[in-house]
């Protein structure tokens, strides 16, 4: 029996397969339930007891070497079939086409923003989007019964109206980083801190209840309101074109006096209209005050874009929603 095994190895180890007609004739040879390998199986009844042990083995053996030699040689013709060209094959056609990957107009918008001001001398910084109260509003001098610290507006991730001071909310914008860079940092501060934030507001054409913004803090001494306005107008002249059409006019927020707004004038198909990208302004006392900056001796100025506004004026996208639903349609548009 042991004679009949070693015959039925050599015949395994010699058989040649060069072709998927071969690798079938060795399968139905060797390895299909009418095969060498299945008969030699039903012999195992007529071998002395005192030698099952060691055929059965050696039964085995030769088994697994037929299915090896067929698995190995399938997937080597498998190979070669990927590898080659069929008659048929005309490798002068055209590809199909295939659909690459481009940065998103809100990406490409932020990187347009870093750059001019780069430019213009700033350097960038960031901060945590979960804040607490001191560095969202406290610092930032809004007064406890401020509307913003409201519900509606803001999103709070812990709040306790007998420790307002322990309240945790998404921020609802970039300004708690300059918090925490005049308290962190050596002055002069010259930087610019992108991020995402949060508002709780109704979603419509115009605003998102989550959107990026780009805030900017120049702190030294002597930082005057005109050295504010030539840089929006600077930003405003390099990212649009030096025939930009804008305007500044005056506002108010917690953390600045004075304060101004930025808009641009939007064509679109009803003629055109103003729309405010940013506000800004000269950096309160209190704020200075809170982060314990001689406000004596420095003067600054902030100023808090929205990108997505900036990018629908920057790409002539009319509705602020189409930036955040992902059509294969549009993001196509900005390979």
């Amino acid at each position: 029996m042991i004679e009949k095994i070693a015959n039925l190895k050599n015949e395994i180890s010699s058989f040649t397969i060069n072709n998927n007609e071969d690798l079938e004739n060795f399968r139905l040879e060797f390895l299909s339930r009418n095969g060498k390998i299945q008969d030699m199986f039903k012999l195992m009844g007529s071998v002395p007891k005192e030698d099952k042990a060691s055929v059965g083995k050696a039964m085995n053996e030769v088994k697994n070497l037929a299915q090896n030699k067929y698995d190995e040689a399938k997937a080597n013709l498998h190979k070669k079939k990927k590898k080659s060209f069929g008659a048929s094959d005309d490798i002068s056609l055209p590809m199909p086409p295939r659909y690459t990957g481009s940065l998103h107009p809100l990406t490409k918008a932020l990187n347009e923003i870093k750059q001019i001001f780069l430019r213009l001398g700033f350097n960038i910084a960031d901060g945590p989007e979960l804040e607490d109260d001191f560095h969202n509003f406290t610092a930032l001098n809004f007064p406890p019964d401020h509307p913003a610290r409201d519900m509606q507006d803001t999103f709070f991730v812990r709040r306790s109206d007998e420790h307002p001071d322990k309240n945790q909310v998404l921020r609802t914008h970039t300004s708690p980083v300059q918090i925490r860079l005049m308290k962190h940092k050596e002055l002069p501060i010259r930087s610019i801190m992108p991020g995402r934030v949060y508002r709780n507001e109704a979603v419509t054409a115009k605003s998102y209840f989550q959107f990026n913004q780009v805030e900017g803090l120049y702190v030294d001494e002597n930082v005057t309101l005109g050295e504010l306005i030539e840089t929006l107008v600077m930003f405003a002249k390099l990212m649009y074109g030096s025939d930009v059409k804008y305007r500044v006019r005056p506002s108010f927020f917690p953390f600045t006096e004075p304060s101004m707004e930025m808009d641009i004038w939007w064509e679109n198909e009803q003629g055109g209209q103003w729309l405010e990208i940013l506000g800004a302004g000269m950096v309160d006392p209190n704020v200075f005050n809170a982060v314990n900056v001689d406000a004596e001796k420095y003067t600054g100025f902030a100023f808090g874009m929205g990108v997505d506004r900036i990018a629908l004026l920057r790409y002539g996208i009319d509705d602020i929603r189409t930036l955040y639903e992902n059509d294969i349609r549009v993001l196509q548009q900005f390979k």
